[in-house]
């Protein structure tokens, strides 16, 4: 990114990529070493490039706060897990459909802010799917944004 917008030039910024590719390698093989004095991933991997292709790697920031870079992490991080909650409540809500006939009738303990409320009747009350598409979409909303 900074390459392309000319924040850096072109051959700094392939450097500093081609050298991200090859610390990642290191990470995923087990090879990278952290370091305790390190405050965080970021700063871990910034200690390295620094030390594979110089000063240079130190640019690897710019524009940018280690702050930043935490919160975009956190984000991207996030969207793989949202979609791993979405898969799962699209998985609940069609068990309950294909096994509604199956447990008609069975009683269940209801919840009501975690705690048990009142037994309930399988299938559970026609609220419950609405309620899991709507918790499905205030899960796409930070994905989206």
């Amino acid at each position: 990114m900074l390459g392309k917008q000319g924040i850096l030039p072109k051959a700094e910024a392939e450097r500093i990529v081609k050298a991200l590719l090859a610390i990642r390698g290191e990470i995923e093989s087990g090879k990278f070493s952290f370091d305790l004095s390190d405050e965080d991933i970021h700063m871990a991997i910034e200690r390295r490039l620094i030390r594979k292709i110089g000063p240079v790697g130190g640019k690897l920031h710019t524009g940018r706060s280690r702050n930043d870079q935490v919160a975009t992490d956190l984000r991207l991080y996030l969207r793989e897990e949202i979609d791993e909650v979405l898969r799962l409540l699209v998985q609940i809500e069609e068990t309950v459909v294909s096994r509604a006939e199956e447990l008609f009738g069975i009683v269940l303990p209801g919840y009501t802010h975690l705690q048990r409320a009142q037994p309930i009747l399988f299938p559970i009350p026609p609220g419950i799917p609405r309620d899991v598409r709507r918790d499905a979409d205030r899960f796409l909303r930070p994905a989206v944004g």
